[in-house]
């Protein structure tokens, strides 16, 4: 090496780099590194972005029309009258309402937004307990998850939505991305898209939108169930202000603009909370999108299970009694009705859709109270017991635990009919602490629920949330000789062109009680009706069983009750899970929406007797009389604890089956079995009075 010459690398004599020199070096070897682990990350991210050439395939979202069993029309949901809007030919306050509320630094940022963001964090860092967070996202990250993405929220998802928001902002100019992003974002109540929505919530076209219908609309994106000015008109009224003054702000309107648009009340189009059945539209509707391919763009044809005139008959059953009862305390109600295939034939999720869309039918997990009794009784009549075991109602208590009667009164020796008629709590707590809650469980299971099923000592009084609809399909089976039937509403998925996308399949249709279980409830049930605490839902002239039920503290009151191949359960009840200060039973308003609802669908169906159900696969009757001696202390047996497991059948009785209906005044013929329980039962009452 040359004397006077630096050393290779830049080092100094003596091998040391200058201090700058050195920070200069490792700058550059982090940033290289910073850029293989960027580019690296980037394209993990980037393996399963989704395909972006379809981008135009798909401009607006398949129409999806409703029909009912018959044929007759429900509702439309989607954008069949809604073809995407020029943005140039709507009103300037529509696009920028939305950019006011939604994205201010729409028309500065590269498709996210910095400031927007480091806000989002400073004020979810500082945030109060149980505030909202607060969110960064610009209108092109919403356009590029609406398009293309899922709503998951995770780093992968999040990183994605930045790169297709970036590719966004390079292929699309700022007016095309604000056109994509109204023409795809949703508005609840099925509208896909401003120009489906104004004509569902306004009844006009986008371009004929006043400045406060635009800022409701803007201020929808918050949530388009909550600020719906058909679900909450206040608080939407509350978001519609927010929206005009950050319009205000952002110099999208003058002050007096805003003066204007607040003088003026808008007009909502009550078309569609008017309409019949929307509650079980709603629930059909995210059903229908998971039964199909999520590629497919021609509008849809669902034909339903439902019954309009017999939905009908619901809604002004509902209508009427809860009017009649309101000064009770009662606020809500809903009613589900489903036949013995497990067809869905009426449904009414709230009072009022236009107040509230929330679907009490299928969503609201209240508790059953003495409506689950019959699960009790069912695991008891399969383990030997029958209608006329004797037992005896006085104080009783599990641990710490003591059940009371809803009369605070004890009855001495009953039988298990009678205690059923008259919802005896001690009977029925006692004989599930007898039966096993496990097992009893079990049944409910069998039967058809599908909530989770507490087995602490109280549940046997109805502790267990459930909702209506599965209440109902829990009961099936005993209106249908047997038979588990999962309820259901969608019977075919086809296109307009014809093209069957989804064909419904009956399953889990296998035998779940056999008898003499089965008729010795039925019985039982009956009692209910005709002499018990469900008297006030009796119908002169069809065979009806059912049974009522009343929560702790007056906050949940039920009737389910049927008929051959048909039940009805009705709940009400206050959203606020409080007590109704009337007092009300499964026996009072229940019972009365159940009766005025039944006398009208009755008439509407080919009514059957309540199916018998099977022959007898084995003979109880010893077994019943030795449980009875047992029980007396007559004699020392044991009780059979078998149950004959269920069997395919797929040979389920169909609603259209005609029986001839029975006379409820003609009395049924007592076999010998049940006049020796008779005996029995007659001898132990002899004994109890000596």
């Amino acid at each position: 090496m040359a004397k006077g010459m630096a050393p290779a690398g830049g080092k100094k004599s003596g091998g040391r780099r200058s201090p700058l020199q050195a920070v200069f070096y490792w700058a550059t070897i982090g940033l290289i590194w910073i850029a293989i682990f960027g580019i690296a990350f980037l394209a993990v991210m980037a393996i399963d972005l989704p395909d972006t050439s379809n981008l135009y395939q798909t401009n607006r979202q398949p129409s999806v029309t409703y029909l009912d069993r018959s044929g007759a029309l429900i509702s439309v949901r989607g954008s069949q009258y809604a073809p995407p809007v020029d943005v140039d030919k709507l009103p300037d306050y529509v696009p920028l309402a939305f950019v006011a509320i939604e994205d201010r630094r729409f028309f500065q940022h590269p498709g996210f937004d910095p400031v927007g963001i480091t806000r989002a964090l400073v004020r979810n860092m500082t945030k109060k307990k149980g505030a909202n967070l607060a969110g960064g996202s610009t209108i092109t990250q919403q356009l590029a998850r609406n398009l293309f993405l899922s709503a998951d929220q995770n780093l992968k998802r999040k990183v994605q939505e930045l790169m297709l928001s970036m590719w966004l902002e390079y292929k699309f100019t700022k007016k095309e991305i604000l056109g994509l992003y109204l023409n795809r974002v949703y508005f609840g109540a099925g509208a896909y898209g401003i120009e489906a929505a104004s004509q569902r919530y306004f009844n006009k076209a986008a371009k004929d939108l006043t400045i406060a219908e635009a800022a409701t609309l803007a201020g929808m994106m918050k949530g388009p169930s909550s600020y719906s000015p058909l679900s909450d008109t206040e608080r939407s009224a509350k978001r519609t202000m927010i929206v005009l003054n950050e319009m205000v702000d952002a110099k999208v309107i003058t002050p007096e603009q805003r003066a204007e648009a607040l003088s003026k009340k808008i007009s909502v189009s009550k078309t569609l909370a008017n309409a019949h059945a929307q509650y079980f539209v709603d629930y059909l509707d995210g059903q229908v999108r998971g039964y199909i391919d999520p590629k497919n763009t021609e509008d849809l044809i669902v034909e339903t299970t439902l019954d309009l005139p017999i939905q009908t008959d619901a809604e002004r059953a509902i209508q009427a009694i809860m009017a009649r009862d309101a000064k009770k305390g009662v606020q809500q109600a809903a009613l589900v009705s489903v036949d013995g295939n497990g067809r869905i034939v009426a449904m009414i999720g709230g009072v009022s859709y236009a107040d509230s869309q929330f679907n009490r039918a299928v969503d609201a997990h209240r508790q059953a109270g003495s409506s689950f009794k019959p699960f009790v009784y069912l695991t008891a009549m399969e383990k030997g017991y029958q209608p006329t075991t004797p037992v005896v109602d006085e104080p009783y208590s599990i641990g710490d635990w003591a059940p009371e009667n809803y009369t605070k009164k004890y009855l001495g020796l009953i039988d298990l009919q009678y205690a059923l008629a008259e919802s005896v709590n001690t009977v029925a707590a006692r004989l599930a602490n007898d039966v096993g809650r496990g097992d009893v469980a079990a049944t409910a299971r069998r039967l058809g629920l599908t909530s989770k099923l507490n087995t602490d000592p109280a549940m046997a009084l109805g502790t267990a949330d459930v909702t209506p609809v599965e209440m109902a399909q829990a009961y099936v089976p005993f209106a249908n000789g047997g038979i588990r039937a999962d309820a259901y509403g969608i019977v075919r998925i086809r296109t307009k062109s014809g093209k069957v996308l989804y064909q419904y399949k009956a399953e889990n249709r296998a035998r779940v009680i056999n008898n003499p279980p089965l008729q010795n409830m039925n019985q039982m049930m009956r009692g209910v009706l005709t002499r018990g605490t469900g008297t006030g839902a009796q119908i002169a002239g069809y065979d009806l069983a059912g049974k009522t039920g009343t929560t702790s503290d007056y906050r949940d009151a039920w009737f389910a009750g049927y008929t051959g191949n048909f039940v009805t359960v009705v709940w009400v009840g206050r959203d606020d899970n409080t007590s109704m200060k009337g007092k009300v039973t499964g026996g009072g308003t229940p019972a009365a929406i159940w009766k005025t609802y039944m006398s009208s669908a009755l008439k509407r169906i080919q009514v059957t007797a309540i199916p018998a159900g099977p022959a007898p696969q084995t003979d109880f009757g010893q077994v019943a009389e030795d449980a009875l001696k047992s029980l007396l202390g007559t004699q020392a047996g044991n009780v059979s604890t078998s149950v004959a497991p269920p069997v395919a059948n797929d040979n389920v009785p169909p609603i259209v089956t005609m029986d001839p209906i029975p006379n409820p005044e003609e009395k049924p013929k007592k076999d010998k079995t049940d006049e020796t329980l008779d005996e029995i039962f007659s001898e132990a009452q002899k004994q109890n009075q000596n």
